[in-house]
């Protein structure tokens, strides 16, 4: 018996021993998987890309060309003729942010520009989260500086209210008419400042044209879906006039008096002039000559005549020259 503890104390160093090379192998081991995954290159980010519209609204190759504009959708507005040497066909389908806008012009310039934006931000995402908030506002300077639209925010804002069919529906369907409330209204005050100092909303891209969730524009289909923000579907036009060269158009101030445009009445026409009808008279007609009304004397009261003389008979001579 004396015998075994030697034994066993050496068969617990061999195992101490084993237990020391099995930990270092697994310290060594995640080393090695630590050092590994630190130098491994870090995924490339992802690139936004737009997508086409057609491919998300199948109903809108049932749709006119020539609808008019509805309640919740901008409008659409004829592309000039490209440029000479440029290609129509531009595959890249990233989503590239805007230049940060710059303001320039008087102070006048200033005022009417920021509440042309405030009034398209209240009335398109009074009540839409920031993004929302910011993304309508960047399609309104995106406009400015296409040459498809005015170069002007107020000219942007209010294109088209002067006929049936205006560029944002709300300019001309009577929405106005409504008071905006001061709390929304200061709010897109404050992002409208933000978007007319520099602030870009780089999500949403060079997206041109909106539309909320109730409808489906029959345009879309002609345009890339740059993303949703708040409760609209932006959207870019596709080959060139949809990349950052097409955007060319300087703002340079002159903005006009901020509200829908109202066209001045046509002028009166001769079938429009009403012209009295007068019958007409015989020559040989005489009319008898209307006598005139006689006065009818109105006699006084007694009471309104002046009292009798009070003077002596022997006084009534005083006064008058001596022969």
């Amino acid at each position: 018996m004396a015998a075994f503890p030697p034994l066993n104390r050496r068969a617990r160093r061999l195992g101490g021993a084993a237990l020391l090379l099995v930990g270092g192998a697994i310290v060594v081991r995640a080393g090695l998987a630590a050092r590994d995954h630190r130098d491994a290159p870090a995924p490339p980010p992802s690139v936004a890309t737009g997508y086409e519209a057609d491919d998300h609204f199948p109903g809108a190759a049932q749709l006119l060309l020539d609808a008019p504009v509805r309640r919740g959708e901008t409008g659409t507005a004829p592309l000039p003729a490209l440029p000479a040497n440029v290609d129509a066909d531009v595959g890249d389908a990233s989503i590239q942010p805007a230049r940060p806008f710059v303001l320039r012009g008087s102070q006048l310039d200033r005022a009417r520009a920021l509440q042309c934006l405030t009034t398209a931000i209240y009335y398109e995402a009074g009540n839409e989260p920031d993004a929302g908030q910011r993304a309508v506002a960047q399609v309104v300077l995106n406009r400015v500086r296409h040459p498809a639209f005015p170069a002007t925010v107020c000219g942007v804002v209010f294109q088209g209210s002067d006929r049936p069919v205006c560029q944002f529906s709300f300019a001309c369907d009577g929405a106005m008419a409504r008071v905006p409330a001061p709390s929304v209204w200061l709010r897109s005050r404050r992002v409208a400042a933000r978007a007319l100092s520099g602030d870009v909303f780089a999500p949403v891209g060079l997206a041109t044209h909106y539309h909320t969730y109730a409808v489906t524009p029959s345009w879309n289909r002609a345009l890339v879906m740059t993303g949703v923000f708040g409760a609209h579907f932006f959207h870019r036009w596709k080959g060139w006039w949809g990349t950052p060269a097409a955007f060319t158009d300087r703002y340079i101030g002159m903005e006009p008096t901020p509200g829908p445009l109202r066209p001045l009445p046509p002028p009166p026409t001769l079938e429009a002039v009403p012209v009295p009808i007068v019958p007409l008279v015989p020559p040989s007609f005489v009319a008898p000559p209307t006598p005139l009304p006689t006065a009818t004397p109105v006699a006084e009261p007694k009471d309104t005549l002046p009292p009798q003389s009070q003077v002596l008979d022997k006084w009534k001579d005083s006064g008058k020259p001596l022969r």
